[in-house]
């Protein structure tokens, strides 16, 4: 009779431990997640700061070129209030375009190339696009972990009673306008 309830006690004793041990690595992976989204956010509004100074920039320049101007304007005002990574992605995917437009725009005028602003402002997109992909592979890497975590048995048992839920990953829609910052040719 002791020998089985010694079995009993350490069997037990196990499940708690593994429960505690699996409920932490969830929260770890959550508290990951939600830093990684932060780094990610960051970088989306710096650049969307960035983006109304070049506008200008290019603007001093090539007067006529009002409906690209247009367009950049809108892409960053619905990407400044997309929430969430499905969102987000999206309206990044679409202020990247946009982004192109105006870089190709910007080619044509030598005069604004040459401009030690543009150059500054150019070079900062360029930096914080490479940032920004960057933090996306992070969060990324954060998203598959916990909800591998959140999957696999015997967690997926528990972990949705104990509110931990699926994330979602930051995917942009055009992933080609993303996979290399634009860039202008001199």
């Amino acid at each position: 009779m002791t020998v089985a309830l010694i079995i009993i006690l350490v069997v037990i004793g196990l499940a708690v431990l593994y429960a505690i041990v699996a409920y932490n690595g969830m929260v770890s992976g959550r508290n990951r997640v939600d830093e990684a989204w932060s780094g990610i956010d960051v970088q989306l509004k710096r650049r969307h700061d960035l983006i109304p100074n070049l506008v200008e920039t290019v603007k001093g320049y090539a007067q006529h070129e009002r409906e690209t101007f247009q367009q950049v304007t809108e892409a960053r005002t619905q990407a400044m209030q997309a929430s969430g990574p499905a969102q987000s992605g999206v309206a990044e995917g679409f202020l990247s375009q946009a982004l192109g437009r105006l870089f190709a725009v910007a080619e044509a005028y030598p005069q604004l190339q040459a401009s030690q602003n543009f150059l500054q402002l150019q070079q900062s997109i360029v930096d914080t696009e490479d940032k920004i992909q960057a933090s996306r592979r992070f969060y990324n890497g954060g998203v598959r972990e916990l909800n591998t975590k959140i999957k696999v048995f015997p967690n997926n048992l528990f972990a949705r009673n104990l509110g931990f839920h699926e994330r979602e990953f930051f995917e942009v829609i055009d992933g080609a306008a993303i996979s290399e910052p634009p860039r202008v040719q001199f």
